[in-house]
């Protein structure tokens, strides 16, 4: 099927009508125009139109070629390939494959290969492959691109030399220079997963200047690097007994049968050398006493120890890599430096992932129930423009305290008397914590003997009666400790630790044994404990910089043993980057307020003298009150709320239209309902077949109950609800409320503010020119220790066009710990008919943007949040899969182009302004300017990523988000995405400030966050959930997906999980 008409030029003229804030675009051709009757989508001729189970699953499988991307290999059963007919005067858009590359010698194209696109420059769309004289069919045409796509994939992508001579280019290095780096034979992308797209060139736009990062450079000798494969037996888990085994072996034959060569180890199975060691494979035997066992008998243990060569690799293609001869990384390599530079803190330090702790870094802060904060750093070896880089910052995490097992459950429990025995929920809370966690007796001076706890004992140890002997003599805890020790137990009503298996169970008091030092705490924290962790760590950016080079002093790199035998130096100063701070946007209100157009400051503005653009109308609220507030506060704080409401742009009836009630706290389910009920009596009376359309709801004093008020408002009786604190109901301040209203008018379907371009012609690049839809998707997972809790993926989309401000949000339970997002789209069995139904909330999505703007969307922006770099290539291949089935489910051909940008905030790259203290260069927190922009320098060698620090800094030092595009099908330049990115970043519905992450990534987050609360309400032991009442059991094993409960529609109409 041709392509839609009205590309980039496909619209109408005329002038341009304000009345519904939006330009009128002409409806040229196909299906996307905008009809002013009833339309079905999928066509009715398609419906309903299954996607085939035979998809072909390749690796390769659904990578559009990058110049053009309507031109798709998509195999046979998802677009139907026509050769085009004789081109027509303005030549139709057509699905026929790319004609096959003549040659497999691939070469650069030079470093102008990549423009920005003009407006004179044919689209993608346009491009017509030439009709062959007989038309092959399309299972043959659909085999022979596939056959081609590797190479033609290849040669059509912005090359990473090309993308490279760009930057040299940019970056003033000679031109010979950057000649070179294009003319250069580019070797083949992986056949692993799909090619991320080049860098398009740097950008332009904003006002230059310098800042530093906390990357430091790093030079390695070009040695050859050798990889032996290290098996030990008995086979330990743990790393520090195999690194103990494999420096005892270093110290017996170091010198002799290795060499004289210093191995880095990884603490598993591999082993580096620079150089070759004398043999192929060895076996070595040493004795080790054992760390676990420290008294006479058993103490010494015999380990066999079988190195074997494993493979080795040279520098050659890092250093082809970095200069951006060749894309794929090589990802070996590094990780032997990785290891190298790991291997001297790996001996001094607690190493937690890839940060080490110690108490010499500085004071153990107390956080609360037990536990404690440690100090340390992070480091990570990158390839980045510059070459490699070492990524240090400072870190701080939680460990236990090494006190008494006794002490830490008065601690973590708060209990004050411990003559009385434990309730079951306190049982289960402490076998959760102290699941794992390693102990040491002191009931015998003489020796001390070290347990890893495995669980608690179901009643208290007075009661606890077990077998003695082989002749089945059975005795209570406390009555054995007595006659075998001589030990009189003073907490007999408390359970006791149990170690070993449940076969051959090991019963230890918990007042004779005591948690090890060195110990992290991996469950989620508190809220408490994460404030005072953070009061502990917090710093301003001079501060943290100047830990930063500190900590780097004080590691010494140059005197590190594995470092110099590896022929490894590494700077002492953090890098100097050029960055360039993003002008901020125009935002726009409405004509009826003083103030119709709007300049942010400094990443912040204010609703002074402003109405919202699009304010909604109440007329049907009511207030729940569950707090202890006086009905009079709760009356006038109601009016102080309608009255802001008002004020600011909203039509609210300023006389709620239920009697605001007070209830307790125990009943909130049957208050809600109760009001449910009631406005719906007095709804049928008035025959006017509206509904409650708000509910403001003031909380109870004690926290807990959030959880539930959201799951039954929004899942079982559809109402939306607006809940506020007591402690701010009760004294509300003018910030308080406009922020309140901001919230409200979003969920009653109104638009705050609008980006003051979307309402010209063309006005924000590449969104303005065609209807566009925004996704922004997220994956939440359960905290540690919830060792069977689903995973929830959320997915948001833009439902507005041009002015992209609403979104609305879908949430879906998936397997535990699961990245992938699995309901993007589905296909299920019709039961009474027992066809395929297309399903999923990318096609759902499509859909509702269709019935709200009349339109179809013709290109796609895709904000993944949460994906690590380790997944970038598993996640992109499945849900890119599920966004083409999903287009090609609702029209035959359809399949608009797709920019899909991963978007990171777990990150460790920090950016310090030049100079600390100067007014032109920070905002108020001494961090850098709001629109701060990298993509010199410390991003990737040859991909399009970039850093953007979007807002202001509040306290510490700001954290800029990573965004790097993985594919793009829309060919955006630099300055188009980062700019359109730094835009969004003010639409944000909730406050008058630029925020940290793209809107839509928020968003996502958000209802994810949200649907947490349906399965969990406020449960789960240790504060696995915000605002933890600690209402769950340990549960074991895998379980079943829990399926969320339905969201009902009119609340999944607005955006209710702002």
């Amino acid at each position: 099927m041709a392509y839609r008409g009205g590309g980039r030029g496909g619209r109408g003229g005329g002038d341009r009508d304000r009345g519904d804030q939006r330009p009128p675009f002409g409806h040229s051709g196909g299906g996307g125009g905008g009809r002013s009757g009833s339309f079905v989508w999928p066509p009715p001729a398609t419906t309903p139109r299954p996607v085939p189970a035979q998809y072909p699953v390749r690796p390769m499988g659904y990578r559009a070629p990058m110049v053009l991307p309507h031109q798709v290999a998509y195999g046979p059963p998802a677009a139907v390939y026509r050769a085009p007919a004789p081109a027509p005067a303005t030549p139709p858009v057509s699905f026929s494959p790319a004609p096959p590359a003549a040659q497999v010698t691939i070469r650069a194209p030079p470093a102008s290969a990549s423009p920005a696109p003009s407006s004179s420059a044919p689209s993608p769309r346009q491009l017509v492959a030439p009709a062959s004289s007989s038309a092959p069919s399309a299972a043959a045409l659909a085999k022979e691109v596939e056959k081609k796509l590797f190479v033609s994939e290849t040669a059509l992508a912005p090359s990473a030399a090309a993308a490279s001579a760009a930057v040299a280019a940019a970056q003033g290095a000679p031109a010979s220079d950057a000649e070179d780096a294009a003319d250069v034979d580019l070797a083949p992308v992986s056949k692993k997963g799909l090619a991320h797209p080049a860098r398009p060139g740097l950008g332009t736009v904003g006002k230059s200047v310098m800042i530093r990062a906390n990357h430091f450079l790093v030079d390695v000798a070009d040695n050859n690097l050798f990889h032996y494969d290290v098996s030990i037996n008995p086979e330990s888990k743990s790393r520090a007994t195999n690194r103990e085994v494999l420096n005892e072996l270093i110290k017996l034959h170091g010198r002799t049968a290795l060499g004289g060569k210093l191995p880095a180890y990884d603490g598993r199975k591999s082993l580096y050398t620079a150089g070759a060691l004398p043999f192929e494979s060895e076996e070595f035997v040493v004795t080790l006493v054992d760390p676990e066992k420290k008294e006479k008998e058993r103490a010494e243990r015999e380990y066999k120890i079988t190195i074997r060569i494993a493979g080795r690799t040279d520098m050659y293609h890092l250093h082809q890599f970095l200069r951006g001869r060749q894309r794929d990384m090589p990802q070996e390599t590094i990780q032997v430096l990785d290891v190298v530079l790991r291997e001297s803190p790996s001996w001094n330090y607690v190493t937690v992932s890839r940060s080490f702790f110690s108490t010499n870094f500085g004071h153990r802060g107390d956080i609360g129930e037990g536990l404690e904060c440690w100090r340390g750093y992070y480091q990570s070896l990158r390839p980045t423009q510059m070459g490699l880089s070492l990524n240090i910052d400072i870190s701080a995490t939680s460990f236990f305290k090494p006190v008494t097992v006794i002490k830490f459950v008065e601690e973590f429990l708060n209990i004050r008397d411990t003559s009385r025995p434990l309730s079951d929920r306190d049982r289960v809370k402490i076998k959760k914590a102290l699941r794992g966690v390693r102990i040491e007796t002191s009931h015998q001076p003489d020796q001390i003997r070290r347990y890893k706890i495995t669980g608690i004992t179901p009643i208290p140890m007075s009661q606890l009666i077990f077998p003695i002997d082989e002749m089945g003599t059975r005795q209570t805890v406390v009555q054995y400790f007595w006659d075998k020790y001589n030990y009189r137990l003073k907490y007999g009503s408390w359970p006791c630790l149990q170690a070993g298996s449940d076969s051959r169970p090991v019963y230890l008091p918990m007042e004779v044994c005591k948690i090890v030092e060195g110990q992290r705490y991996s469950k989620k924290l508190n809220d408490k404990q994460v404030t005072n962790i953070l009061r502990a760590t917090c710093k301003r950016p001079q501060e943290r910089e100047q830990s930063i080079r500190d900590m780097v002093l004080h590691n010494k790199y140059a005197e590190d043993k594995f470092a110099q035998e590896f022929g490894i130096k590494v700077t002492n100063d953090l890098v100097s980057v050029p960055a360039r701070v993003l002008p901020p946007p125009m935002l726009r209100y409405h004509d009826s307020g003083r103030e119709k157009t709007c300049a942010p400051s400094v990443g912040q503005w204010n609703m002074i003298n402003k109405k919202m653009i699009n304010g909604g109308t109440i007329d049907n609220w009511t207030c729940l009150n569950f707090s202890r507030m006086r009905p009079e506060e709760v009356q006038r704080f109601c009016m102080d709320l309608t009255h802001m409401c008002n004020a600011t742009g909203m039509s609210v009836n300023p006389r709620p239209f239920v009697e605001v009630k007070s209830a307790a706290p125990n009943h909130i389910e049957n208050a809600l309902r109760d009001v449910h009920r009631r406005a719906t009596q007095m709804l049928a009376q008035q025959g006017t077949g509206n509904q409650l359309q708000l509910l403001i709801v003031i909380l109870p004093d004690v926290s807990g109950s959030y959880g539930k008020i959201k799951r039954v408002c929004e899942t079982e009786i559809g109402i939306v609800s607006q809940c506020c604190l007591p402690r701010h109901a009760s004294r509300p301040n003018k910030q308080y409320l406009e922020n309140v209203a901001l919230k409200i008018n979003v969920k009653v379907g109104g638009r705050n503010t609008v980006l003051e371009r979307a309402f010209v012609r063309n006005g924000i690049p590449f969104v303005s020119e065609v209807p566009t839809i925004i996704f922004g998707a997220d994956v939440t997972h359960p905290p540690p220790g919830e060792d069977s809790a689903s995973s929830i993926a959320a997915v948001v989309a833009s439902m507005d066009w041009p002015e992209i401000t609403k979104y609305r949000g879908l949430v879906s339970a998936q397997p535990h710990r699961q990245e992938i997002i699995e309901d993007l789209f589905t296909v299920s069995k019709d039961p009474q008919k027992g066809h395929n139904v297309n399903g999923g909330m990318i096609r759902e999505l499509l859909i509702a943007f269709r019935r709200k703007t009349n339109r179809r969307p013709e290109r796609i922006i895709f904000y993944r949040d949460g994906v690590s770099e380790g997944q970038f290539s598993h996640v992109l291949l499945h849900e890119m899969d599920a966004i083409r089935k999903a287009c090609a489910s609702l029209e035959e051909g359809y399949l608009p182009p797709v920019t899909f940008v991963v978007v990171q905030k777990r990150h460790h790259t920090r950016l310090f302004p030049e100079v600390h203290g100067r007014r032109d260069l920070t905002d108020k927190s001494g961090n850098i300017l709001p629109g701060t922009v990298v993509d010199q320098k410390i991003c990737h060698p040859t991909e399009f990523d970039f850093y953007l620090c979007s807002h202001a800094g509040i306290q510490g030092t700001s954290r800029p988000t990573h965004y790097h595009v993985l594919y793009d099908e829309n060919h955006f330049t630099a300055d188009a995405l980062q700019s359109l990115t730094n835009n969004l970043c003010y639409t944000y519905a909730r406050c008058t400030r630029a925020v940290s992450v793209v809107p839509p990534a928020y968003y996502a987050h958000l209802a994810a966050f949200r649907a947490r609360y349906y399965v969990e309400g406020e449960s789960s032991d240790g504060g696995s959930t915000p605002g933890s009442s600690g209402q769950a059991v340990a549960r074991e094993g895998p379980v079943e997906v829990r399926q969320l409960p339905k969201i009902k529609d009119n609340v999944k109409d607005v955006m209710f999980y702002c």
